[in-house]
């Protein structure tokens, strides 16, 4: 039987870019968004508030864009100061590098392994388990099979060496897309 755990943002993630105003490099990002349309050209900016002094920074997602061709839906979302959005926009690897940021997920996400009782198998028993990332988060697999196994990861490791635990995946480094693997007890 294969068992299915989905990897789920619980927030935005922070944004790591350094603030002008003060040497922290954090910033929260609360999903409000700047619209200004100087006569047919649009502006928009995604706001982010530093960490550290609560200085506003602006993260560019429209520039100098005639208004005929921003999609009506966009610019209801962005007034609408629409959260998904700025997940979406947050994640999309152009407006990272506009805007040369980076993204930490740190205590931004959990893992839900739909209650299977994957704990409760004999030795000798293999699992199959599929991950699913709702959102590209960078997340060690190593880490996900131990919390969701409840193991640690040197014990993870130990499997990994040991043959016990295979995927078609390198499971050391960092994964951001959907894989699965092979547990046998």
């Amino acid at each position: 039987m294969l068992n299915s755990w989905v990897v789920m943002p619980t927030c935005l993630p922070t944004v790591l870019r350094r603030c002008h105003a003060c040497a922290s490099e954090r910033f929260r990002a609360n999903g409000k968004f700047r619209v200004n349309a100087n006569h047919k050209l649009l502006d928009a900016w995604l706001l982010v508030l530093c960490t550290g002094c609560g200085d506003t920074a602006k993260l560019t997602v429209v520039e100098r864009m005639n208004v005929r061709s921003v999609r009506p839906e966009l610019l209801d979302r962005m007034h609408d100061n629409d959260p998904g959005l700025a997940a979406e926009l947050l994640q999309d690897p152009v407006v990272q590098r506009r805007n040369r940021i980076a993204l930490d997920w740190d205590n931004a996400w959990r893992l839900d392994t739909g209650g299977s009782d994957h704990l409760d198998r004999k030795v000798g028993d293999a699992i199959d388990v599929s991950v699913r990332f709702a959102a590209r988060i960078p997340v060690r697999p190593v880490r996900l099979i131990a919390e969701g196994c409840g193991l640690s990861r040197a014990e993870v490791e130990r499997l990994i060496t040991e043959g016990k635990l295979v995927s078609a995946v390198r499971l050391s480094g960092k994964l951001s897309g959907d894989f699965t693997f092979t547990l046998k007890r």
